[in-house]
């Protein structure tokens, strides 16, 4: 795929508008058309190449905080507030219950290899039985992939006071603030969420297919139905609550195009060029010209479509259904 810069897609608009070097304001109105024409490109294929991501994975959200806000001594309301992700259950029980889920926020610490530095944390404490959320902790993760959290290495936020203990976080009716750090009372409800952005990943534009595991490679793999919100995909009846991360397709988010811009895609060069000196035509009041170089502006785009047909990227949308199960074959 050719990236072509905003200098040379202006230096043909200008062109083809003739007449010498275009005001401020006219400058002002073909970054308008530019990025409109973009858009409109963008919004005729869920498949052009350079957008699309095929089954990428993801994290699942499986709970989320708010509520809390500053506390009087400081503020870890920021690290605490958020989506958090299953990493797995605790396997030893030296510093959580053994079996028990170990949620940490991907937003606070850092994830390495062999577990989470300096993260918040959710656990069951072994020598309380209760829930606790911690910041700042560490959680080790082992060659074989068994958890152990360090209990007590941070600094302990919120404990659960219910009686008997429940089950799940999200179960919890009362916590207890254990520290002038934050002020509030949480809500901590469950989740299946896919968030549009992930550290160290592309921004999803658009979700166009989740998976439970990765299609398109050897096996058939479960779909899952979701819808979108403001939030990300929340994936509907999750294979395997123990899950913490499903496979995407999706189609990135369309840049906003400026004068520094060097990805211009290629394969849309000359449909944004002569729709854009469409769009100049029809500001010029001169419409019978802006129709007849409109009309050249969508050959233009219809050659790139059947270029992206002949590619076979449809293939992503094919389902196959049984037993009220869907597969991607």
């Amino acid at each position: 795929m050719q990236d072509r810069t905003y200098s040379d897609l202006l230096f043909l608009i200008q062109s083809l508008v003739g007449g010498g070097n275009l005001t401020t304001e006219e400058q002002g109105s073909i970054d308008s058309f530019i990025n409109r024409r973009a858009h409109e490109a963008f919004q005729t294929s869920q498949t052009w190449p350079r957008f699309l991501v095929g089954s990428e994975q993801r994290d699942i959200i499986s709970l989320n905080i708010s509520g809390l806000g500053a506390g009087g001594s400081s503020d870890v309301s920021s690290r605490i507030n958020g989506n958090y992700i299953l990493l797995g259950q605790e396997g030893d029980g030296t510093g959580a219950v053994a079996g028990t889920n170990v949620y940490y926020n991907p937003a606070v610490g850092t994830r390495v290899f062999d577990g989470v530095s300096d993260s918040t944390v959710i656990y069951k404490r072994t020598s309380t039985g209760r829930w606790e959320i911690e910041d700042g902790v560490s959680i080790d993760i082992d060659t074989s992939g068994s958890i152990q959290v360090d209990a007590g290495s941070g600094d302990t936020v919120l404990v659960e006071a219910d009686s008997p203990k429940k089950d799940n976080p999200s179960e919890v009716i009362t916590w207890t603030l254990t520290t002038a750090l934050v002020s509030g009372t949480p809500l901590v409800v469950d989740e299946q969420l896919i968030p549009y952005a992930q550290t160290s990943k592309n921004t999803v534009g658009e979700f166009l297919k989740v998976y439970r595991k990765k299609a398109f490679f050897n096996d058939s793999s479960l779909e899952y139905d979701f819808f979108v919100d403001f939030n990300g995909a929340n994936i509907l009846n999750v294979a395997n609550t123990a899950d913490n991360a499903a496979f995407v397709t999706y189609k990135k988010e369309l840049p906003q195009y400026t004068i520094t811009s060097i990805d211009i895609p290629g394969e849309w060069f000359f449909f944004i060029a002569h729709g854009a000196y469409a769009d100049f035509l029809r500001m010029e009041g001169k419409v019978e010209q802006s129709m007849a170089e409109e009309d050249v502006a969508q050959k233009y785009l219809a050659q790139e479509l059947e270029k992206v047909d002949n590619m076979s990227n449809n293939n992503v949308f094919r389902r196959f259904s049984t037993h009220g199960t869907r597969q991607s074959r």
